[in-house]
């Protein structure tokens, strides 16, 4: 018992005393998972809407292969960036294995079947009478849009929200194309990860109850955002 207390004790010092590793090891996951998310929702948002919108040769096979994505498990899509950005593999050249770019490339595979799917499913809710409409009213493709996003803007802020909880607490995709290199690539849940294995838990508390309190946060803006959508 004794062990524990000295460790949530040493835990919260290093959080209070702003100590550089904590914070340096904090900011990298935010950005990281920041650009993973807007990556995934510019890429995962317009598909979705797509998908939603439009009767198309494929599109069962699509969906179906959006809904799979999402149940992928991390090391695989650590695997095949990995190949992707090894030295042998297409984008090789590029330099971006074991950096915080390659980790954004691998975090937005993982978010973006999620932004999709979230995205369908929050077109595909709304009132189906509403692209009639727009269509009898003459508007063009992109004012559909438009207006569709407009009117599913809370359920797919959600999607994005959601998206986000999923990078930043991400591990097996961080670990494999990061490296876990200390002061580069060193993300919250890699070095939680990597202290644990060595037996040192103050560093490893510190950064989890920081990621607690994203995820907290995260939460919130999550019920904020459904909260103003029932009103």
């Amino acid at each position: 018992m004794q062990f524990l207390l000295d460790s949530f004790y040493k835990a919260f010092l290093l959080i209070l005393h702003l100590d550089p590793e904590v914070y340096q090891i904090v900011w990298l996951s935010i950005s990281v998972s920041l650009w993973s998310t807007v990556l995934s929702a510019c890429v995962g948002i317009p598909v979705g809407a797509l998908v939603a919108l439009q009767n198309f040769r494929g599109k069962s096979i699509l969906v179906l292969l959006l809904n799979t994505c999402m149940a992928l498990p991390t090391v695989v899509i650590g695997l095949f960036g990995y190949i992707l950005l090894s030295r042998m593999g297409p984008l090789g050249s590029l330099g971006f294995l074991f950096t915080p770019s390659g980790m954004v490339i691998g975090l937005s595979i993982l978010a973006t079947p999620i932004a999709a799917n979230l995205t369908v499913a929050a077109i595909e809710s709304l009132d189906k009478r509403l692209m009639l409409t727009c269509r009898l009213l003459g508007a063009t493709p992109l004012q559909q849009f438009w207006l569709i996003m407009k009117e599913a803007r809370f359920a797919v802020m959600a999607a994005v929200v959601i998206a986000f909880g999923r990078v930043i607490s991400e591990v097996g995709i961080a670990m494999m194309l990061g490296g876990n290199i200390r002061g580069f690539t060193r993300t919250m849940t890699t070095a939680i990860a990597l202290e644990t294995s060595k037996g040192e838990f103050e560093l490893g508390l510190a950064l989890g109850f920081v990621l607690m309190a994203v995820a907290l946060i995260i939460n919130w803006l999550l019920f904020l955002v459904q909260r103003e959508r029932s009103l």
